[in-house]
C-alpha cells in the first residue's frame, strides 16, 4: 500500500545562524547550558519580542505553532567563563538567596555559560489545520521578523542572529525546509550521492514530506518520541515563569550532495537563488 503524501502545511522559514547560539535548558544559578539545537521556548520567545509583547502578556496563540528544526550544521560546544561581583565593596556585591550581602572574600562569582560556535539551523514554523485567525498569525509573525518591535537573539541577548532571519512565508513550509539549501560544506565522502541531515519537532515526524530517496531505515524515522523536553513555554512572566513538558521526536534523511551549499558567500549565493526562483514565486508562497 502506498503512504499517502503529508498535506501541505502553510508556515514561515527561519534561518537561526551566527558566531554563538545558547537554547538553555536545565540552566541554574551558576552553570547556564544549551542545548544542542534551538528550543521551543526560545523560539516562541523570540516571536514574542519581535512582536513587541511584554514577558507579562499571554502567549497562547504562538505555541500553536509546530516547529520543526533541520540541523544544517551542529556546530562545537563551547564553555566560557565568568566572573561576577569581584573588586566590589561589601554592599555592592552579589545578593545571597537569603537576601544578603557578600563578604568581600566570597564576593567574586565564577558562572560557566556553554554556547553553541558556528551552528545554523532551519526552522519551520506551521500550523497543520490553516484557517484565517492562524493564517492571520503567521502574517503578523512574518511582518514582526522583518521588522522586530526589539532586537532578537538566538537564545541569549548576547547571541545575535546573523544575515537573514527569515527566508520567506510559504503554503507549503515543510517541503521547502526539506530542499533549502544547506549551510555546510558538502561531505567528504563522494563516493555516495548523499549525506544524513538531521531534524527535530515536537511532533511526530511522519507528517514530513520526504521524497523516497532520502529516507533510511538505518537511522530514526521519527515515529515514536526519541525524549522529552521542558521547553514547551506557559509563561514568561519574571515571577511566575512556567514550563510543561513535550516530547522530541527525530528523523533523519538523506539529503543529496549537491544540496549542501557550502559557507559563506557561496551558501547565501545558493539561498537567495533558491528563495528568488522556488520559494518567492506564485507555485511556492502565497506572496
Amino acid at each position: 500500500m502506498t503512504t499517502p503524501h503529508p498535506a501541505p502545511e502553510p508556515g514561515l522559514l527561519l534561518r537561526l545562524t551566527g558566531p554563538l547560539q545558547s537554547w538553555g535548558l536545565h540552566s541554574h544559578f551558576n552553570e547556564r547550558d544549551t542545548a544542542s539545537f534551538p528550543t521551543r521556548s526560545g523560539v516562541i520567545g523570540m516571536l514574542a519580542s519581535a512582536l513587541g509583547r511584554h514577558r507579562d502578556q499571554p502567549i497562547g496563540d504562538l505555541t500553536t505553532l509546530h516547529l520543526t528544526v533541520r540541523t544544517d550544521r551542529p556546530g562545537v560546544l563551547l564553555r566560557d567563563l565568568h566572573t561576577v561581583g569581584g573588586g566590589l565593596p561589601g554592599k555592592a556585591t552579589v545578593t545571597t538567596a537569603e537576601g544578603k550581602k557578600r563578604p568581600g572574600d566570597t564576593g567574586t562569582l565564577l558562572t560557566h555559560r556553554y554556547y553553541l560556535a558556528d551552528a545554523a539551523f532551519t526552522l519551520a514554523l506551521t500550523t497543520p489545520q490553516p484557517t484565517s485567525d492562524t493564517q492571520a498569525l503567521l502574517d503578523r509573525c512574518a511582518n514582526a521578523l522583518r521588522n522586530p518591535q526589539w532586537p532578537l537573539h538566538l537564545g541569549r541577548r548576547s547571541c545575535p542572529p546573523e544575515g537573514p532571519l527569515l527566508l520567506g512565508q510559504s503554503d507549503d513550509a515543510l517541503h521547502h525546509l526539506i530542499h533549502l539549501p544547506l549551510a555546510a560544506p558538502p561531505p567528504r565522502k563522494k563516493a555516495a550521492e548523499s549525506a544524513p541531515v538531521d531534524f527535530l519537532a515536537d511532533r511526530p515526524l511522519t507528517f514530513l514530506p520526504a521524497p523516497a530517496p532520502t529516507t533510511s531505515k538505518t537511522h530514526e524515522d521519527g515515529t515514536h518520541a526519541s525524549g522529552q523536553l521542558n521547553d514547551q513555554p506557559v509563561s514568561y512572566h519574571p515571577s511566575q515563569r512556567a514550563y510543561r513538558a513535550r516530547p522530541l521526536y527525530r528523523r533523519t534523511l538523506h539529503l543529496p550532495h549537491a544540496q549542501f551549499a557550502g559557507l559563506g558567500v557561496q551558501q547565501l549565493t545558493a539561498l537567495g537563488r533558491y528563495l528568488d526562483t522556488r520559494l518567492h514565486t506564485p507555485e511556492g508562497s502565497r506572496r
